[in-house]
């Protein structure tokens, strides 16, 4: 019941509360580039990926598209180019670890993107860092916290792979997070470390 003006039919009270979008437009109007633009708003803490694939074949990704899934087990979401090495050297260590990147490690993210990186362990030339002791992976000095992952499932959603994997041991540092929104790298200005 609509106590403020009980003479109001339902219609007239559900036409009131419709949302608009920024410019008054109501969202969903079917335009996929401006949904595009509109999911690139969704910020996000930057990731680097990292698996040890054995024989020199240590391999790091940068990935802002990790979420948590479930908290009990911890489950997280990773997605995923098709195909990508990355993918498959984790299916096949079964083990890989995430390193949650801190403001002053953008260098980091953007190494782990580029495409014209060297392979195997001359990724991670001139970058301070420890092998994970749960999945032997590189732990990235600095982060603002480290990950151990254990794959359970990979899925194919549209047009990526999902890895969903357990999170079996972690560790984090009070620094301020690396933030990717609209396709630039930001830091978290206002946030204040915690322990």
């Amino acid at each position: 019941m609509d106590t403020e003006n009980p003479a109001r039919s339902p219609a007239d009270r559900d036409s009131t509360h419709r949302h608009t979008g920024p410019r008054g437009r109501p969202p969903g109007d079917g335009d996929p580039a401006a949904a595009r633009k509109a999911l690139r708003r969704l910020t996000s803490g930057v990731t680097v990926l990292t698996v040890d694939g054995g024989a020199g074949a240590r391999h790091g990704t940068t990935a802002s598209s990790v979420v948590a899934v479930s908290r009990e087990p911890l489950i997280l979401g990773v997605s995923l180019r098709p195909a990508s090495v990355f993918t498959r050297l984790a299916l096949r260590a079964g083990t890989f670890s995430v390193n949650v990147l801190a403001a002053g490690q953008g260098d980091a993210a953007r190494r782990f993107a580029d495409p014209e990186r060297p392979s195997g362990d001359a990724q991670f030339t001139g970058l301070a860092w420890t092998a994970d002791p749960l999945s032997g992976a590189p732990l990235l000095d600095g982060s603002l916290s480290h990950l151990s992952c254990r794959v359970l499932e990979r899925h194919q959603v549209g047009d990526h792979d999902l890895l969903l994997a357990e999170v079996t041991g972690g560790a984090h540092a009070p620094e301020v997070p690396l933030l990717s929104f609209a396709g630039r790298l930001h830091t978290a200005e206002g946030v204040q470390p915690s322990g």
